[in-house]
């Protein structure tokens, strides 16, 4: 079956603690090994969502083994400025990297103790590959990048935050800014900028898990159109044939 609205309607419920994933959902956890997958993220929350993005792969045609979870199975990808960073849902088949995934979150009451550190683990982990790329450590296939990210919803996050009188004055985009809005702009530059192919950002809360998607180009749809075109694009090269 394919990827539906619900199930990432669904995955972010699980997210929270809201929901049960289904037997179907459970199946694809344990073909790709995401039970344990927790340990590498710190945490169980995104192991649904890895779930959620597994399933693009598995319905597509690639087997379970070249979709990686789980660090024993191998998450690190090469570096140019190191020799490897590990990623939190990479697709490797037949030597070509199909897809890596960041799954990130911030939530609060203090918002902006991660803010930047979310914001510097980004651009770093992009900008790294991508270098790496064209050095030509990924010599196939040009890699496709995906970036999922979970604000917690919330006043904190609603609020707009002052920026600092600095050296220099900041770009008047930033001004009455929310941490919600500052990191929709982040988002849309990161795609902009062509550091990820796609970015889905939403704002989202225990008490109520049903996301929130503020920006139309980082949306649900959006993100899954643009998993499916590179499936696509793939297939159309014989991959993963």
């Amino acid at each position: 079956m394919p990827v539906t609205r619900q199930d990432f309607e669904d995955a972010i419920a699980a997210y929270w603690g809201a929901k049960q994933l289904q037997s179907e959902q459970s199946a694809i956890k344990a073909a790709v090994g995401a039970g344990t997958a927790g340990s590498v993220r710190g945490g169980k929350h995104f192991d649904v969502i890895a779930v959620l993005l597994a399933k693009f792969f598995l319905e597509a045609g690639y087997p379970a083994e070249s979709i990686r979870v789980n660090k024993s199975q191998g998450l690190e990808l090469p570096g140019y400025y190191r020799p490897q960073k590990q990623w939190d849902l990479v697709v490797v088949h037949k030597g070509v990297l199909v897809a890596a995934f960041e799954m990130k979150a911030l939530g609060g009451p203090s918002y902006g103790n991660n803010y930047n550190n979310r914001v510097e683990e980004a651009l770093g982990s992009a900008v790294d590959l991508r270098r790496a790329a064209l050095a030509e450590l990924y010599p196939k296939e040009k890699p496709w990048l995906g970036y999922f990210f979970i604000m917690q919803d919330g006043e904190g996050s609603r609020r707009p935050v002052k920026t600092a009188k600095g050296a220099l004055p900041p770009d008047q985009t930033w001004h009455g800014t929310s941490y919600q809005d500052r990191f929709g702009i982040f988002c849309e530059r990161l795609v902009a900028e062509q550091l990820y192919d796609a970015a889905c950002y939403v704002t989202s809360s225990a008490e109520d898990p049903k996301p929130i998607e503020l920006v139309d180009s980082l949306d649900w749809r959006h993100f899954s159109a643009a998993i499916n075109a590179r499936l696509t694009y793939l297939k159309d090269l014989g991959i993963p044939g």
